[in-house]
């Protein structure tokens, strides 16, 4: 039976000082003949629940004795991966023909344990110079069952054939298939003699080594997969230019005809220009200005982190299976980021007042952290009663701790100091009056949530196509959206955010609404609600079943889904202030 999976799961590296160096080593990936492979197994699950995984020891295979765990760096701890090594032994180039593993008399448990394991479409993942392999424990005959009517047979795979390409003296390539011509009837609870196998074949390729890598995203090349993405980026470019039509033809004509008339002279035509009247509160300081602050700190600083790893993955650095690279670069850039939150926060904050910034800057650093730490810890725990490797070692525990402690809280406190050393006043072009202005009642139709659900809406429906293949890149186990369609994306979606924002807070204004600050922020935001909702749409139509996987998949979309909340809150906020300026300015004010 063959496995021919693309699991968006981490590549462990172990890099050397330089990997041109002509001594053969693993640690440049560079092997003389007959020079030992490292080879590991890593974990098992189901493969309908990603998040499921436990250690590959768990099930009774042949283990090797003692048990030597490789030390997992913590974007391996952190994506669950528990590197043990393996009885396998490959050679650079030696072939191998059913080799012996081990031996062994399973007993009834063992057997039962396997058989769940089978039943519950288990496979398991090794890694070979680096490069994941996958197999699949057994296979299910239904077949069996309608013959007999006895229920479905359960066969144990006991032989595993490894072929491994090379060029040169470098692996390129490894394939694992598990034999189903070797197998062994486990459908009943009587201990058996299994006698475990594999073999391992040497080819020749014309493939670089640099280019090994390209395997685990061709399931994002395939015809269909394309198609598909084409017809997401025009949908998205469709609904752009038809708004930006719309806001051209409607809004753009009213706002120049409001101009016109406001820098005419003629009393009747000014009168008609209802937001004109707005612009002694217009820039009043907004409610609850501490939290306003932190809200726009801490979406710099995660919009700056997404374009980062951005940045990352257009170099090379980021795969999209390289969970374990992924997870430490997104715990290094949020730490490193942390000094754009305190500036970003302190600066803000004191345009407006220059005492009590240091509230905001706290804020900060437990607006987005704090909520997540308390999903991450609720996971944590959930994962701990499962017994499985998605929980985090206290070793792990601690140098997160150690992070926060040491890189991030002194670079979120220095950014908060350097905000305030450098403060400005907020340069308004219209004085603000000291009496606050009445809101005239609002129609339904003119009120936060409508304008919420609204931009929400509009902006999701343009990249719906997008998310549901990066979900299913997250929580499936193929590789359908590559970095650079995921950023044109994104880009779509910031400017659609853009849009939005500009002409809400010009129609909020043209009904004497001059509390615009945080509607801004929850308009652009609103669109993280529906990407949340869709996710439970999305998993209600998987087969992902069980507590323990609900609870992973809902908490940390949850997590994704605040910061995008955060992230185009910010983007809206600053596209509609600049608006907001040019309007005024433009407009001859008494």
């Amino acid at each position: 039976m063959v496995l021919n999976l693309h699991f968006p799961t981490n590549l462990h590296q172990t890099l050397g000082i330089s990997c041109r160096l002509s001594v053969a080593s693993p640690l440049n990936h560079r092997y003389n003949v007959g020079d030992l492979i490292p080879l590991f197994v890593n974990k098992v699950g189901p493969l309908s629940n990603p998040s499921e995984t436990y250690q590959y020891y768990e099930l009774p295979f042949c283990r090797p004795d003692p048990l030597v765990q490789k030390k997992a760096t913590l974007g391996e701890a952190l994506n669950g991966d528990r590197l043990t090594g393996a009885l396998h032994v490959m050679r650079f180039r030696e072939d191998k023909h059913l080799v012996t593993l081990c031996e062994k008399k399973l007993n009834g448990a063992e057997v039962s344990l396997f058989r769940d394991a089978i039943r519950n479409d288990f496979y398991f993942q090794m890694y070979c110079d680096d490069l994941p392999v996958w197999g699949f424990v057994g296979k299910v005959d239904e077949q069996s069952w309608i013959l007999d009517k006895q229920g479905p047979k359960y066969y144990l795979f006991t032989h595993i054939q490894f072929d491994a390409s090379f060029n040169r003296n470098q692996i390129v390539e490894v394939n694992a298939f598990s034999d189903p011509n070797h197998v062994i009837d486990i459908t009943d609870d009587v201990e058996l003699d299994v006698r475990f196998t594999y073999s391992i074949f040497w080819n020749e390729t014309s493939a670089e080594y640099g280019n090994r890598m390209n395997k685990y995203s061709w399931a994002s090349l395939l015809p269909i997969s394309q198609k598909i993405h084409w017809f997401s980026f025009l949908n998205s470019v469709a609904i752009i230019i038809l708004l930006m039509g719309l806001l051209t033809l409607l809004f753009m004509r009213r706002l120049k005809n409001d101009l016109r008339k406001s820098s005419g002279g003629d009393g009747e035509d000014e009168r008609e220009v209802v937001w004109k009247y707005l612009h002694g509160d217009v820039f009043r300081c907004p409610p609850n200005l501490p939290l306003f602050s932190a809200v726009l700190g801490v979406g710099t600083q995660l919009l700056i982190m997404l374009c980062s790893l951005f940045l990352l993955s257009s170099l090379r650095i980021l795969y999209p299976y390289n969970r374990g690279t992924l997870f430490t670069s997104i715990i290094l850039i949020y730490s490193l980021t942390s000094v754009v939150s305190g500036y970003t926060s302190a600066s803000f904050y004191c345009q407006f007042n220059e005492n009590g910034w240091e509230k905001s800057v706290i804020l900060s650093g437990i607006l987005y952290l704090g909520p997540s730490l308390v999903i991450v810890s609720i996971l944590n725990i959930v994962a701990i009663s499962n017994g499985t490797t998605a929980a985090l070692p206290f070793g792990t525990i601690r140098v997160l701790f150690m992070i926060y402690t040491f890189i991030s809280l002194p670079l979120l406190a220095f950014g908060g100091i350097i905000g305030y050393r450098l403060r400005s006043e907020f340069q308004a072009p219209c004085a603000t009056k000291r009496i606050v202005r009445d809101i005239p009642p609002l129609a339904w139709f003119r009120k936060l949530p409508c304008q919420m659900f609204i931009s929400g809406l509009l902006s999701f429906s343009a990249v719906v196509l997008e998310l549901h293949h990066l979900y299913a890149s997250m929580w499936g186990f193929k590789i359908f959206t590559l970095p650079s369609t995921l950023f044109i994306t994104f880009i779509i979606l910031i400017i659609l955010t853009a849009i939005l924002s500009v002409g809400l807070t010009y129609i909020q204004l043209s009904v004497e609404d001059h509390q615009w600050w945080w509607r801004s922020v929850f308009s652009g935001g609103s669109t993280a609600i529906f990407m949340f909702g869709y996710c439970i749409y999305f998993y209600a139509r998987l087969n992902m079943n069980g507590f323990l996987q609900l609870c992973f998949f809902v908490g940390y979309n949850a997590c994704i889904c605040y910061a995008f909340f955060l992230m185009l809150g910010v983007v809206s906020f600053r596209v509609a202030l600049i608006f907001v300026r040019r309007i005024y300015d433009a407009v001859k004010s008494e």
